[in-house]
């Protein structure tokens, strides 16, 4: 470890020890996916970088700052390979198709089950659609975390997507809800091309300690958690600002729904 790595590490406890307050957070994490196939979830894992040495001691690759930055997110993979496209109908509504076509590694039910395109009506700009796709991804934790969904922006990819991806920010202490992709098509020219493996969306943490990080474990399926999911699952289909339900959430929730696999 160089110096700057254990100068930021004392930074970090020294700051922990003052506020009296934990280095370490540990989540839980398992997928909830209704019709089956939870073999094509992998896990997530830390990003990391597959950079040369580097050439000199004041390169960004030894820089504590980015170095802290880069290890607090973690990398969802997509789960498939698809290509999807735009078609406009005679009546001018827009239609979104599988562009892979007899060749498409999915069938049309299981792109059924997995995407829809939201009404116009829902839309932020009226030549912008978005669509959406199950990432049934479940974060727990049992002291106070939010998470924060983001596009992969530290990994480039050789083909951009054609918009923009949908991020989000809810407490996964209180409000444990499965995830979601969500992606607003500015180039209707464009295909949007997903290939199972590459980076889909990061994941990272907020703790009550700044300072402190976060130690992701595989989380069991406990009769207690999917009793909680149940409750809170599919609540924005009734009533909207589900944030004014963290109140009601938090008065039914289990003292602890954390339970690491194994």
């Amino acid at each position: 470890m160089s110096w700057e790595d254990q100068f930021a590490e004392d930074a970090d406890r020294r700051e922990g020890e003052a506020s009296g307050r934990s280095r370490t957070l540990t989540v839980g994490w398992t997928v909830r996916f209704p019709q089956g196939g939870d073999a094509i979830w992998a896990a997530p894992k830390a990003f990391s970088r597959t950079d040369p040495k580097p050439a000199s001691a004041k390169s960004v690759q030894v820089c504590p700052a980015a170095i802290d930055f880069d290890r607090r997110h973690f990398v969802i993979p997509c789960p498939i390979d698809i290509t999807l496209s735009f078609q406009r109908q005679p009546n001018g509504q827009l239609q979104m198709v599988d562009a892979d076509g007899e060749k498409s590694g999915m069938r049309p039910q299981g792109r059924a089950n997995m995407m829809m395109l939201h009404p116009q009506s829902e839309w932020r700009h009226p030549e912008r659609p978005i669509i959406q796709i199950v990432a049934p991804y479940v974060f727990v934790a049992d002291e106070p975390c939010y998470i924060v969904q983001t596009p992969p922006y530290l990994d480039w990819l050789p083909e951009p997507r054609p918009g923009l991806q949908m991020g989000g920010r809810f407490p996964v202490h209180i409000w444990p809800r499965p995830l979601s992709w969500g992606f607003e098509w500015h180039d209707l020219s464009k295909p949007l091309k997903l290939k199972r493996g590459e980076p889909w969306f990061y994941v990272r943490f907020e703790t009550e300690n700044p300072a402190a990080h976060v130690r992701l474990v595989e989380q069991e399926r406990t009769p207690e958690l999917e009793k909680y999911l149940d409750s809170i699952i599919d609540v924005s289909n009734y009533v909207n600002k589900t944030y004014s339900l963290f109140g009601e959430a938090r008065r039914i929730r289990p003292d602890r729904l954390l339970k690491p696999k194994g």
